[in-house]
């Protein structure tokens, strides 16, 4: 009974020993998988967040970027109403306050002092990624300049969203921003940019939408293909591609078209296709040149005057005049 009585007691241990080791792994697995709104990352004081947010369709916001709008100590928005909409939909009771174009640099020396004394600080604007066409950037050189953290929250960018609906044909992008509200400087920026070997983004607003269209006409090759994006992500959306010079012409059909917030995308100008081979003309050209010209300084020529690639009209010079040496 004795030996019975310590087996027992020996196997009772070990069953409390791997009831123990099965209950961590299970607790241990259970926090690797996030329950219904448990914060994933929170906040850490002292930071400044720059976030992304929801160009129009709120469902667009990243988890990431509520984690933090929910572990923040001080939200700073362009416009506490429209950012107010964002929070209480994901309820959201993070205080906020307000921080614009007008407002942020003596907004920026109170934050920063929030943030000195161990306040995490998200900054956000009305639609889209803060600091770009938009308040912030001044905030974030503050900050940085006090030699705190900056942590970007990527998401949605107008910018970026046009840019991937577009099917550009150049491989790199300019962007403006909004022009300048002074002709002459307006003017003078499209001159500069417009010759660039990439595409040209552009933000405009509804009030300028129609001169800014007629200026891209007139300044700018009117046969590049250019994107007009409007109100974005939102329920009237409009992505539309035209050859530039049909766009105020698009523009015009319909009074609709002109409402919302736009991101205008001119592509690069199409190379010119050059012809495979010289045509009947050319080659009566490249025979009067081999008659004074070896082959290879008549194919030069002939492929500056016709487009031609050189290495094929060189091709056809000495199938045409195959005796010849060249010099």
């Amino acid at each position: 009974m004795h030996g019975s009585a310590e087996e027992s007691a020996r196997d009772s241990a070990a069953e409390n020993m791997a009831s123990a080791v099965a209950n961590a792994v299970a607790s241990a697995a259970a926090s690797a998988v996030p329950s219904a709104g448990e914060v994933r990352f929170r906040a850490e004081g002292g930071s400044l967040y720059v976030v992304a947010t929801p160009l129009g369709n709120l469902r667009d916001v990243t988890l990431r970027a509520l984690d933090i709008l929910g572990s923040a100590d001080i939200v700073a928005a362009e416009d506490t109403r429209v950012s107010g909409t964002l929070l209480r939909y994901y309820g959201i009771a993070t205080r906020v306050i307000s921080l614009h174009a007008h407002n942020e640099a003596r907004r920026a020396e109170s934050l920063i002092e929030h943030l000195r004394e161990g306040r995490s600080v998200a900054l956000v604007t009305d639609a889209g990624t803060p600091g770009i066409s938009d308040p912030g950037a001044r905030l974030v050189a503050a900050v940085r300049d006090a030699n705190l953290p900056v942590v970007p929250i990527p998401g949605p960018s107008a910018v970026i969203a046009a840019i991937s609906a577009a099917g550009l044909v150049a491989e790199h992008f300019f962007f403006a921003g909004f022009l300048p509200s002074q002709p002459k400087a307006r003017g003078a920026l499209l001159a500069a940019v417009g010759p660039l070997p990439c595409a040209l983004v552009l933000y405009e607003a509804p009030h300028r939408i129609r001169t800014t269209l007629a200026e891209l006409v007139d300044t700018l090759e009117s046969d590049r293909s250019i994107t007009i994006a409007r109100e974005l992500s939102k329920r009237f959306e409009t992505i539309a591609a035209m050859p530039l010079r049909d766009a105020p012409g698009w523009l015009g059909a319909d009074a609709n078209r002109e409402r919302g917030e736009f991101v205008l995308i001119v592509d690069v100008a199409a190379k010119p296709v050059a012809p495979a081979a010289l045509d009947a003309a050319g080659l009566r050209w490249l025979r009067a040149l081999l008659e004074q010209l070896p082959p290879a300084q008549a194919a030069r020529i002939a492929a500056a005057a016709t487009g031609v690639a050189r290495d094929a009209i060189y091709a056809q010079a000495i199938s045409m005049k195959p005796d010849s040496k060249d010099a």
